[in-house]
């Protein structure tokens, strides 16, 4: 009997993600802020979170080996479980100990135990839908992530301004534990793979297999995977530097107005995430892999009128609209090319890598996010009164990189 979409335990799956990736979305936007508002500095603000980013990158392979080995759901429930306790410790600690030490520690371990989450929960998709029903489930998972990154800092702002941090950290362990409870009742088909030896001794031949299958077997993912290090680092880096360096110190505003405005500009780029995501879903069989490069170029593309913008116009609240019109495009494209890799890997790669190669491209493609950021924070700087040199470098550089793309996967439609 053929699956449909939205069979029970994919179901759960989707509802214990809506109440995980929310309380995940709120703490994380409330604890930085409260190490912000208690030492009053930007520089140990934006080193705790360059720190904090570290483990993600370091346990999202790890977690795709043991997605691999282990029972998917058991994943979800302990790492759940781990980090409502993980927030409820903090809560004990946090007036006894040094309060920066403690928050950099807590938010290693829960970037840490989100980048391995999700390889669980992206290997999952495969085996709870149909195959020709993975894009509209990679579409469905795009969404509720990025409805948690929009409404779960609001939601937390707001708690965290009226009340304070305390009740932001008890609605949060509450949504995991009941995330947790009701990932117990997921049932994922499982079968176990005997390990190659010890622990290490397994975890490098995980990671052997899967960067053979990667770079020799399906040499396509390992290009598409090398297309996406190099928008991240050229185009996704020049975004997150950009907008906020854009809005609150280039353009003519106040502090007060270029903080909103600021806001209003990340609101649409959570906005583009679903509005790409629905498109994704809603498109499912339309959307052709071989097609992909030609949504990067079309994210390129939209680049260059804010680049134009800032040369040209004398209003800040033009460019500014500028700014946000086109963020938003570059998001709804950037997600639905998103969707388009991952239902490809998934449905490309077997059962028994599937998570090891989620992992590694996740692992990847984040590893050039960093050396992005680093980057353009130079660039500007470098360019302070020339910022639209910088920001046409990038649509310059991204539009290549987006034109050999169409070339590569273009192949496939040869194929």
């Amino acid at each position: 009997m053929e699956k449909k979409l939205f069979t029970r335990d994919f179901t759960l799956v989707v509802i214990g993600q809506i109440i995980s990736l929310f309380g995940n979305a709120a703490i994380r936007f409330a604890l930085p802020l409260y190490l912000l508002n208690q030492t009053g500095s930007s520089a140990l603000y934006g080193t705790v979170m360059a720190i904090s980013f570290i483990p993600a990158v370091l346990l999202s392979p790890v977690g795709g080996m043991i997605a691999d080995r282990v029972n998917k759901r058991n994943i979800m429930v302990i790492l759940d479980f781990s980090t409502a306790g993980l927030i409820l410790l903090f809560m004990l600690l946090m007036d006894h100990v040094s309060l920066v030490l403690l928050l950099t520690i807590v938010l290693m371990l829960l970037y840490g135990i989100a980048g391995a989450y999700q390889p669980a929960v992206q290997a999952s998709i495969p085996v709870l839908v149909a195959q020709d029903e993975v894009m509209r489930a990679n579409a469905v998972i795009n969404v509720i992530s990025s409805f948690a990154s929009l409404l779960g800092p609001v939601f937390g702002g707001i708690l965290y301004s009226a009340y304070g941090l305390l009740p932001v950290l008890e609605i949060s362990v509450a949504s995991f534990v009941v995330s947790a409870v009701m990932e117990i009742f997921i049932r994922i088909p499982y079968r176990k793979q005997e390990p190659a030896g010890s622990i290490i001794g397994t975890a490098l031949q995980d990671l052997k297999e899967s960067v053979y299958f990667i770079c020799r077997q399906k040499p396509i993912i390992g290009q598409g995977l090398l297309i996406v290090c190099s928008i991240n680092l050229f185009l996704s880096a020049m975004i997150i530097v950009g907008l906020p360096y854009l809005i609150t110190e280039v353009l003519p505003f106040t502090a007060e107005q270029a903080n909103l405005l600021y806001g209003y500009a990340q609101g649409a780029l959570a906005a583009g995430g679903i509005v790409g995501g629905i498109g994704a879903g809603a498109l499912a069989d339309k959307l052709k892999i071989g097609k992909a490069g030609n949504l990067l170029i079309a994210g390129a593309v939209c680049v260059f009128p804010i680049g134009f913008a800032l040369l040209q116009s004398d209003s800040g609240m033009a460019v500014y609209m500028t700014i946000t019109v086109c963020c938003f495009a570059i998001m709804v494209v950037s997600t639905v090319f998103t969707v388009q890799m991952m239902a490809f890997m998934q449905t490309e790669t077997p059962q028994n890598l599937v998570g090891k190669v989620i992992a590694v491209a996740m692992t990847g493609a984040m590893c050039a996010q960093p050396f992005g950021n680093a980057m353009y924070g130079f660039l500007f700087e470098l360019c302070d009164g020339c910022e639209a040199a910088v920001v046409l470098f990038a649509g310059i550089v991204s539009l290549v990189i987006a034109v050999e793309a169409r070339k590569v996967f273009g192949r496939l439609n040869m194929g």
